[in-house]
Parts: C-alpha cells; structure tokens; sequence
C-alpha cells in the first residue's frame, strides 16, 4: 500500500469490486475479497464502524477469506435475493462465504444483526478472521474485551458490539481474530451484533439466513415485469430497496459517503440522507415494476415533510434525514485519508440549504403517479399540494442551484424552470381528475408561460437547440428530461437537434457527462451513469432503436460484476462516486422498461407514456 501523502496512489479495493447487503435499516459494502470495508451502525446515517473503503489504516474492516493459494474469486447473490455469496476456488480447495443482515419482516428472526456464514465446499481450508471496527467514521478504536469465545467492542457514547461465532473468537487491541480450519462440507456462523441483545443459537442463524432468503423472494415475485433485461431489471429493483427505510418509508441515494466524482478529486459528498428528486423518481420506477406498497409508504413520509413545510411556511427542503429530521449538516473528516486520497471527505451535505426548484415538479409527477396507480390522496394532504403548487405559481422564474448542486452563483437553469412546469401541469391534471378544489386556471396560465418562456429563451441564438441556462450556449444533459416529461415530443425538431447536440459534445463510448461548463467547484468528475440511460431512453422514445439497443448494450457493461451502478465512472469505466447509486439504477429501470416495450411494438409503442 501506498504511503499516506503520496501522491494519487491506488486504493486497496476499487469502488466497483463490492456487493451490497441490508435490512432495510443500514447497509454493508462486501469486497470481492471477502471484507466489509464500508457499514454505518445502527443505522444508514449513524457513523461508520467499517470504513477502510475511505482510508485502509483508520476507517476499521472485517476481513473474513481462506488461506488458499492461486485462488479465484467468485461473487454473486443468491437468485432474487440481497443475500451475498463470495467464493475461493483453487486447485488445493475451494470455499465460500454467504453474507446477510436479516430481513426485519421476518418472525423469529436474529434482528439487526451481521451474519457471515463460512463453509468449506471441497479440500481442508483454513480461515482467518480479523474484525477491528472503528466507531465514530474512524475516530474512536474501541476497546475491546473477552466475553467467553466472543468480543465486544466499546467506547464512547456508543452502543457495544459483540463478535460471536461457532468457533472462539480471540481478543486484540481494539480487534478480534480467529483463525480455524474446515473440511469440505463443513460450515461456522459468525454474527456481529449490539451487545445487548441474545447471542443467538446456532439453530436459530441457520433459521435468518433461510427465512431472510424466502423473504426476499417473495419481495421480488411481486415484480410485474416480465420484458427483457429481466434480470438486471430484478437485481436494480433489490439494491433499489436496500436503500428504502423500513421504519420510515425514506429512501436513500445511496449507501456511501466520502467517494469521489474523480480519482484524487475533492467533490467527495455525503449521499446517505433522502433527496426529493432523487425518491420521486424510485417511486415511479417502483409503481412500473408493481411495487406500490413502496409509493404508498413514501407518500406518506413525504406528506409529513410537505404539511411542516407548510405548517412552517418554508419552501421545501431539497433533502432529509431518514427519518424525516433535517438532513446533517456538512463537515469533513480530515482524520480519514480518502479513497485514492481524494479529501475532503465529508459527511453530511451542505446544499441542504439550497433552493431547487426542480424538486416541485418529481413531487407532483410521483403524487399524480400514486393518485393514478394508488389510493387517493386526503383532503388535509391536497390542501398542503395546493399550497406547495401555489410556491411554484409565484417562484418558477426564480434563480436557483439547479439538479446539479452547483455552490456558485444561482441562475435560471432550463432544467429547474421545465420541472415547475411539471409540477403545475401534473397538479392541474390531478385537480381536474379527481374534481378537488384548486386555481385550475391560474395554474394553467402560470403552466403555459413557462413553457413560452422556455421555448423563447433557453435556445442556442445560432443553432436553436436548447441550452442549460438562460442566456447560455452550453448543453447539459438533464436537457434529457424534456420528453420524459412530456413537455416536448420525442420528434420535435428543436429537440431532435438537442439531443444530436448531447450525442455530440457530451457523449463519449456510451458514456454521458452532465456538462462540460464550469459549476464553481474544484476539481473534475466523470460521466453521470444516470444520464447514460435517460439518453437511452429518449433514443428510444425518437424511434430510434437501433442506437438505443447498442447504447443499452453499452450502458449495461458499465455495472459491476453484481449489476450495480455508480454514480459515475471515468473514461476508461471505472466506478467513481457514491455506491450504488439510486438514480442510476432506477433511470436504468425506466430505460429498459420503455425500450422493451417499443422493441415489442414499435409503431404502437411510439404514443405510450
């Protein structure tokens, strides 16, 4: 390994070469080599105990693999499941390791809790097991003392954990080892968990790992989908759900902080709390595969943010907590040294202060999806909708930060103006449809003179296709947006013009950048894999399927082994970002849902939503 400050040297595990496991609660990073490099305790938002991902001396792991030599190295879920199998095959043995945190639906279950399942499948192997969390993102080494053949780890204000197992468990300095040796067929149990609860019964882990497995089963066949990319589309819709609160009904961006948008670069942000946007947009990808159960429960937790809004008489927020709470505020952790050593890291984020005005427009587009698909909305949380609609009516030619959270100076993005279109037309829409009380009229006019107000100011004054700002001449790429949205036809000239002019100066090797303009911040970043799939869509949606199929074909090349997404990747497709990502998984969803559906019917296809 590198020394610290040396220049850009290399991380001792690639963002990419991981799998994720959950319980709805919080979720774990599981390297190709067996370690959990990356879990936050007790919940997605608590602070890490497992961060070695951000910095291998500090950030704390739990390293678990075979001694075997000249081994290669398998991972894959068990089919239609968040339960994670590595395998170790060599000439001299072979083994593997199922990693799962229990599903809380499940009865008689070991709650809250890391299972790690060890089975020695051919040959005599033999182990070793460090485990040496770091509580507090690598502030505090806890203690760590004998408790018969298990550990516990303590310190701080923190709750103690314990490492127990079906073989002893050895004490270190703020660690725990074990090393042992099975024959073929033979398996142990190790389960980390809070202290305070029971040390479970070997019967009774052997119990979670078959019932978490049937649960997560049974999640999957509520799928409606049955198109192509069935299977990508399956594990997409998983990873989508190890990010949905079980307790709340939130749905985080991601499961990761601290990860870089560029090798060595400094836009290093916390994704781990509930964007508007970024939950709408799960929501839709979720009621097209017929999840909506989920749409149901989100729209209950983004009701209560909308009435305090109200109640408050404060624009709403871009982002949340998991709970519903304001999202933390942004701070580095200089203690860390980053991945690739790009600092700062940071946890919590500071455009929770930001004005977007986009975030309206997913609002009322996933409210109208819900109304649509869902039960209806109450009285009580329509007349908050109208006061949320009635914000955009007097503030949709405001300048604001825009979808991408640039920190400079707040400008009139076309992005942010189309989203309030949406946001007043789907209100209109869903006034109308349900016969409920509201300023139809003034909607509808406030709704037309963006769209006029668009279509006259946001082209290029020599080529009129549209731009990113007003009184810019630079493309971005959630110009893609436009007819997803329906603002725009799929074959409007102006917009045919458009997207050839994104194909052009924003795509390269089927990957999409979101701009090439300068956004007030330091350091580079690479392409936005969401984007690669909106471009994807739109194709399709233009008729044009050849080149959606190969940009698809592409697209889907750029997940990892396990058919997870980043947020970005660099231009020769290595994963950089937060991981995985929401938006891209759920974009992708969207992509392969209308594609497959203008492949099986493509003159019908054209006119479906």
């Amino acid at each position: 390994m590198a020394e610290r400050g040396a220049p850009n040297p290399a991380p001792l595990r690639a963002i990419g070469e991981h799998g994720i496991i959950g319980n709805l609660g919080t979720a774990a990073l599981v390297a190709l080599d067996g370690t959990i490099d990356f879990l936050c305790w007790p919940n997605l938002d608590s602070p890490s105990i497992f961060a070695a991902l951000l910095d291998p001396d500090e950030g704390g792991e739990f390293s678990l693999a075979p001694t075997l030599r000249g081994t290669r190295t398998i991972q894959l879920y068990l089919p239609d499941t968040n339960v994670l199998m590595t395998r170790w095959l060599s000439l001299e043995g072979s083994a593997e390791i199922t990693d799962l945190m229990p599903h809380p639906d499940v009865a008689g279950s070991v709650h809250h809790c890391l299972i790690r399942r060890v089975r020695a499948t051919h040959g005599t192997v033999g182990f070793r097991l460090r485990c040496r969390p770091r509580f507090d993102y690598g502030r505090l080494v806890p203690a760590a003392a004998a408790e018969g053949d298990a550990v516990v780890f303590s310190g701080g204000d923190f709750l103690p954990l314990r490492l127990s197992g079906c073989v002893s468990v050895k004490v270190g300095e703020g660690e725990a080892r074990a090393e042992f040796e099975l024959k073929a067929g033979e398996e142990v149990f190790f389960v980390l968990q809070d202290a305070d609860q029971e040390k479970p019964a070997r019967e009774r882990i052997q119990q979670s790992l078959e019932l978490t497995i049937a649960a997560w089963r049974e999640w999957s066949k509520r799928s409606t989908y049955t198109g192509r990319w069935r299977e990508e589309v399956a594990r997409s819709a998983l990873a989508l759900k190890l990010l949905t609160s079980h307790e709340h009904g939130s749905i985080a961006a991601s499961v990761t902080f601290g990860l870089p948008e560029a090798t060595g670069a400094g836009r290093n942000w916390d994704y781990r709390a509930s964007w508007i946007r970024d939950s709408s947009f799960t929501i839709y990808a979720f009621m097209r595969l017929g999840h909506i159960e989920e749409a149901e429960r989100f729209r209950t937790w983004i009701g209560a943010r909308v009435r305090a809004a109200c109640d408050e008489n404060h624009p709403l927020r871009i982002m949340y907590a998991l709970d519903g709470s304001e999202a933390a505020p942004e701070q580095e952790l200089t203690h860390l040294a980053g991945y690739g050593d790009a600092k700062p890291v940071r946890v919590g984020n500071a455009a929770r202060e930001q004005i977007q005005l986009d975030i309206y427009g997913e609002l009322f587009d996933s409210i109208y999806l819900a109304n649509k698909y869902g039960t209806a909305m109450s009285r009580e949380s329509w007349q908050h909708a109208v006061a949320a609609a009635d914000f955009v009516a007097r503030h949709w030619c405001d300048p604001d930060a825009g979808i991408w959270e640039g920190r400079g100076v707040p400008r009139e993005y076309l992005h942010s103006r189309l989203m309030c279109w949406v946001a007043l037309d789907r209100a209109s829409r869903l006034a109308r449809k349900r016969s409920l009380s509201a300023p139809i009229e003034r909607w509808t006019a406030e709704r037309d003179r963006i769209a006029d107000d668009i279509w006259e100011n946001f082209r290029h004054p020599e080529h009129g296709y549209f731009v990113q700002s007003r009184g810019s001449t630079e493309l971005d790429a959630a110009l893609l947006m436009m007819p997803l949205v329906r603002f725009v036809s799929a074959s409007d000239p102006v917009w045919l013009l458009t997207l050839d002019a994104i194909r052009d100066q924003l795509c390269h090797e089927g990957l999409v950048f979101r701009y090439r303009n300068d956004d007030g911040l330091q350091g580079g970043e690479g392409a936005f894999t969401t984007c690669t799939f909106w471009y994807i869509e739109c194709l399709a949606r233009a008729g044009r399927l050849d080149e959606a199929r190969l940009a698809m074909a592409k697209g889907l090349r750029y997940a990892n082994h396990l058919g997870l997404f980043s947020e970005e990747l660099s231009l020769l497709a290595e994963p950089l970002g937060n991981f995985p990502q929401a938006l891209t998984h759920l974009s992708f969803i969207s992509a392969a849902y209308y594609l497959d559906r203008r492949l099986s019917n493509p003159i019908g296809g054209l006119w479906q939503p």
